[in-house]
């Protein structure tokens, strides 16, 4: 079937139908930034306009995708695991898009001053590395909703674990000075640190057999 772009309309006071002002208001903000993003101006005076236009397209992700079950998100990154490290340490595919592949599908930064020369001038982090396994944090919350832990929140626990995993991720780069796969770090602090939740909470079996809702999961297909 051919896709349809849906608008919810608001009524005014007349009862007439118009168009909401937040999304005008976005639609505004989205145009401006499209504008800004295709400028003939260095990406490193625009960084942040690559930067915001990925940011949205993470957060609309995020929220319009269901994992559906902790086995399937922990397959999932497990999966993509094996993929990240592949083509990053036995292919220079990955390393070659990051860095010859300029479109707002990777957050960029200045990259800090180094005596090493850079070939690019950005440190990157895929939209990827932000979208899987935020999908397992906001996943995270879900199995809160719906065990209410006594002890730890799972939510908590896996946002902790991915700043750490992510961190570890930046410092190992900055040592080695070589591109690094996010989800190697990444995926093992999310699952590993919700299993250990699971155990001080006393749900492991609980979280490893969880699935979402079903007519929560539906409503987001």
């Amino acid at each position: 079937g051919q896709g349809r772009i849906e608008m919810e309309l608001e009524q005014n006071e007349k009862g007439e139908k118009v168009l909401p002002l937040d999304g005008v208001l976005t639609l505004g903000m989205g145009v401006l930034c499209t504008l800004a993003y295709w400028a003939p101006v260095a990406m490193e005076n625009k960084f942040l306009v690559s930067n915001v236009i990925a940011w949205a397209l993470a957060m609309v992700s995020l929220g319009a995708i269901s994992l559906g079950s902790f086995q399937t998100g922990a397959i999932l990154l497990a999966g993509l695991f094996c993929y990240d490290i592949f083509w990053v340490f036995g292919s220079d595919v990955m390393m070659t898009v990051a860095t010859k592949v300029e479109a707002p599908v990777k957050f960029i930064y200045p990259a800090p001053p180094s005596d090493t020369p850079r070939a690019y001038p950005f440190s990157v982090l895929g939209l990827g590395d932000v979208v899987i396994p935020g999908l397992f944090v906001r996943f995270a919350s879900k199995i809160d909703e719906a065990l209410q832990p006594q002890n730890l929140s799972y939510f908590s626990v896996a946002t902790a674990a991915y700043a750490v995993g992510l961190l570890t991720c930046f410092g190992v780069n900055e040592i080695t000075h070589a591109g690094q796969p996010a989800l190697l770090y990444l995926d093992p602090s999310l699952v590993g640190s919700a299993l250990a939740c699971a155990v001080a909470n006393d749900q492991l079996e609980e979280v490893w057999n969880f699935r979402e809702a079903e007519e929560e999961a539906g409503k987001e297909e």
